[in-house]
C-alpha cells in the first residue's frame, strides 16, 4: 500500500480494458491499495503485455473464475473487506455473475460501486459495443475537432476513454467516499464516457450559447480558425504550437517571431486572419523547431515546440520537473497531481495476472487456499 493521500483504502478492480485499468491506476498512484481481479483463463495465457502495461502498476492481481461459486465467494469476501469495487462490464453482466451492486451492497453497505461504461447504465444503446471514437462522436466533441473545409480529426483516445471516463469516474468515487464517511452508506457511481465528453465541453456550449462559437469546425478561436492559435511548420518540418490569445502575449509573440514592424493586420480582424496566417507561416519556415524553441522558451509569448513522446520524455524541462519517471528500464508518465505532505509514487511495477492470488487468498482468511488453488476457481501464477 502506498503513503499517497489515499493510503488506507482498498480497491477491488474487476479486469477490463482501457478507462476501467486506467482508473485504478491513479488509485493506486495515490496510495490505494488495487486488487485487480483478473480471469483465471488470463494466467494460462501468461504475462504478454503486462510488464510494460503501466496501467496495472501498482496493483496485486488475484485471478478467479467468475463463473463459478467459489470464484464469486472469493470475489465477495473481497468486497467486506473493501471500499471500493470498479468495473467496466456491459450493462448487467455483474448482476449475471452474481456480483452486482445488491450483493456486493448486502456484503458491505459502505461499499462505493463504481461503474465505467461508454452508453451508460440505461438508454436505448447502453447494450451496443463501442469505442472512444463513437463515444465523442455522438457528444459533438467531434465535429468541433478539426479544420476548416476538412473532415473531423481523431485525438486518439485521451478524449473520450481517459478525460471523459477514467477522470470522471475517479471524481465519482472520491466523492462518493467522501459522502460516505458521513453517511455510512454506500452508493453506485454510473461513470459514462459520453456523459463526461459532453460534461467536457461546458465552455464551449456556453462560447456556442453566448454567439461567440460557430458550430463548425476549424472557424472558431481556438479550433485553429485564429491564425495566432495553431500549428505552424518550421524549416526543419517540425512544428512549433501558438497560443497567443491575450493582448500582451500576442504582441510578445508578434516581437520575437520579428514581425512587430511590419504592417500587419489587427489581432481580431477577421478579414485580415489568412494574411496573418501567411506572415506567420513564412516567418517559422525560416528557422528549425529546435531554433525556435529557443527563441520562445522560457517566455510569455506561449509558443512551445510540439514534441513526439519520445522526445517529451527527454525534453529539459520534463527531466527537470519529474513529468516522467524509469521504473524498470522503462520510462513512464509520473504520478499527478503532486501533494506537499503525502506525495503519490508508483508502487511497484506493472502486475501479471495471478501473480499475488495465494497472498491474497491468505489475506483474506480463506483456511481452503490449496483447495481453491486446486479446484480453478483461483488460479495463481
Amino acid at each position: 500500500m502506498g503513503k499517497g493521500p489515499l493510503s488506507g483504502v482498498r480497491v477491488v478492480e474487476l479486469a477490463g480494458i482501457g478507462p476501467g485499468p486506467f482508473a485504478a491506476m491513479m488509485l493506486a498512484d495515490l496510495g490505494a491499495e488495487v486488487i485487480r481481479v483478473d480471469r483465471a483463463a488470463a494466467v494460462a495465457r501468461g504475462g504478454g503485455f503486462a510488464g510494460t502495461d503501466f496501467t496495472n502498476r501498482g496493483k496485486r492481481s488475484i485471478a478467479v473464475d467468475l463463473k463459478s461459486e467459489q470464484g464469486k465467494e472469493v470475489v465477495l469476501r473481497l468486497v467486506e473487506r473493501s471500499d471500493v469495487l470498479l468495473e467496466g462490464f456491459r450493462p448487467g453482466v455483474t448482476e449475471r455473475l452474481g456480483i452486482g451492486p445488491d450483493e456486493c451492497l448486502a456484503r458491505n453497505p459502505g461499499l462505493v460501486y463504481g461503474r465505467m461504461t461508454g452508453w451508460g447504465q440505461e438508454g436505448t444503446l447502453s447494450q451496443s459495443a463501442g469505442h472512444d471514437v463513437g463515444y465523442i462522436a455522438i457528444t459533438g466533441a467531434l465535429h468541433a475537432i478539426g479544420r476548416a473545409g476538412g473532415p473531423p480529426q481523431v485525438p486518439m483516445n485521451l478524449l473520450g476513454d481517459f478525460a471523459g471516463g477514467s477522470m470522471y469516474l475517479i471524481v465519482g468515487i472520491l466523492a462518493a467516499l467522501l459522502e460516505t464517511r458521513v453517511s455510512g452508506r454506500g452508493q453506485v457511481v454510473d461513470a459514462a464516457i459520453v456523459d463526461g465528453t459532453a460534461h467536457l465541453s461546458t465552455f464551449i456550449h456556453a462560447f456556442l450559447a453566448g454567439g461567440m462559437w460557430q458550430d463548425e469546425r476549424g472557424v472558431n478561436m481556438l479550433d485553429t480558425g485564429a491564425p495566432w492559435y495553431d500549428v505552424y511548420e518550421t524549416a526543419d518540418g517540425g512544428h512549433m504550437a501558438v497560443g497567443a490569445i491575450e493582448p500582451q502575449f500576442y504582441a510578445e509573440f508578434v516581437r520575437l517571431l520579428g514581425l512587430q514592424d511590419e504592417d500587419l493586420p489587427a489581432q481580431h480582424d477577421r478579414d485580415g486572419w489568412p494574411d496573418l496566417r501567411e506572415r506567420f507561416a513564412a516567418a517559422f519556415k525560416a528557422r528549425t523547431r529546435d531554433e525556435w524553441a529557443e527563441v520562445f522558451l522560457p517566455g510569455d509569448a506561449c509558443v512551445a515546440p510540439v514534441l513526439s513522446l519520445k522526445e517529451a520524455a527527454e525534453h529539459p524541462y520534463n527531466t527537470e520537473r519529474g513529468v516522467f519517471v524509469e521504473r524498470g528500464g522503462h520510462l513512464q508518465p509520473a504520478p499527478a497531481p503532486r501533494f506537499s505532505r503525502t506525495p503519490a509514487e508508483i508502487d511497484g511495477p506493472p502486475v501479471t495476472p495471478g501473480v499475488n492470488s495465494r497472498d491474497v487468498l491468505a489475506d483474506l482468511g480463506f483456511d481452503e487456499v490449496d483447495a481453491l488453488l486446486d479446484s480453478g476457481a483461483v488460479a495463481q501464477a
